[in-house]
């Protein structure tokens, strides 16, 4: 790490709870490179689906606590 990485990262580290993890987003943000253009429209096109296919009865739905169950069963090994 550089002096001056160095000095940017000890500046933050004295920001408050919410203010690190504000940068903390950006910076991460700014590693993602350019938004894709057409995601955000296929997003709503995909959101309407699913809440179609909820509201027309064709997809069963988990409570939230079967779906973590399950998670951390398979995924995490627990």
């Amino acid at each position: 790490m550089t002096d001056p990485t160095k000095t940017v990262l000890a500046d933050a580290l004295r920001l408050d709870v919410g203010s690190r993890a504000e940068l903390a987003a950006e910076l991460l943000a700014s590693l993602d490179g350019p938004a894709d253009p057409d995601a955000e429209a296929a997003w709503a096109v995909e959101i309407e689906r699913r809440v179609a296919a909820i509201e027309a009865g064709t997809v069963k739905l988990e409570p939230w606590d079967n779906v973590k169950r399950r998670i951390e069963k398979e995924i995490l090994g627990r």
